[in-house]
C-alpha cells in the first residue's frame, strides 16, 4: 500500500510545529527565567520605569550591553526561520510585526512579573533577530527551489533540537545565570 503525496507533508508539518512550539516554550523560558526555575518577583505589584530610549541609558536604566544584544539577536533568528518554514508566503514585513508581537509580549510579561524590565532595545534587537532569521529562509528558497519545505523543516527542526540539548546541558551543568533577584529600580528620596 503506497502513500499519498500529502501524508508525508502533513506529517513533517506537525512534526515542524511540534519544534516550533519547543523552541517558543525554551525562547520564553530563556527570556523570562534565564534557564532557572520560573518565579514571580516581590516587585511584581510595584510600579516600575519602563525604557523607551533604545541603546543608551535612560532614567534609571543602563544601556544594553553589545553581548546581551547579540544574545538576543541569536535567540530570535530560528523565529524568522521557523516563520518562513511555517509560512512561505508571508512577506518580511508580517514576518517582522509576528517577531515584534512575541517579543513584546516576552518583555511585558518579564515587567510583570518582575524577572526583567520593559526595553526598547530588545524590542528591536529581537525583530532584527527574527528578520535576519526571515533572510536566511529567502537565500535558502533561492538556492533550494521546490525543496525549500524540507530543507527548511530540517534545518528548523535541527536548531529546536539543538536548543533543547543546549538549554538541557545548561541546566545540569554547574553554570548559572545569576541569583534570581526582583528588578527593583532604586530611587533616592532626597533632594539635592
Amino acid at each position: 500500500m503506497t502513500s499519498s503525496p500529502r501524508q508525508p507533508t502533513a506529517l513533517r508539518r506537525s512534526i515542524l510545529i511540534l519544534a516550533f512550539a519547543v523552541y517558543l516554550a525554551l525562547l520564553a523560558w530563556v527570556v523570562l527565567w534565564k534557564l532557572e526555575v520560573p518565579w514571580i518577583g516581590d516587585a511584581a505589584r510595584l510600579v516600575r520605569p519602563i525604557k523607551l530610549v533604545p541603546f543608551v541609558p535612560s532614567g534609571d536604566a543602563g544601556a544594553s550591553t553589545p553581548i546581551e544584544m547579540l544574545i538576543n539577536l541569536v535567540l530570535f533568528l530560528p523565529f524568522g526561520l521557523f516563520l518562513g518554514a511555517l509560512a512561505p508566503s508571508w512577506t518580511w514585513v508580517k514576518a517582522g510585526a509576528a517577531a515584534l508581537g512575541a517579543s513584546l509580549v516576552l518583555e511585558t510579561v518579564q515587567h510583570l512579573i518582575s524577572t526583567g524590565s520593559f526595553d526598547t532595545t530588545d524590542l528591536i534587537v529581537n525583530t532584527d533577530g527574527a528578520l535576519i532569521g526571515w533572510g536566511v529562509f529567502a537565500l535558502v528558497r533561492r538556492a533550494a527551489g521546490e525543496r525549500t519545505s524540507v530543507v527548511m523543516s530540517r534545518v528548523c527542526i535541527a536548531v529546536s533540537a539543538l536548543a533543547l540539548v543546549a538549554a538541557t546541558a545548561f541546566v545540569v551543568s554547574p553554570l548559572h545565570y545569576g541569583p534570581q533577584r526582583d528588578i527593583v529600580v532604586e530611587r533616592s528620596t532626597s533632594l539635592p
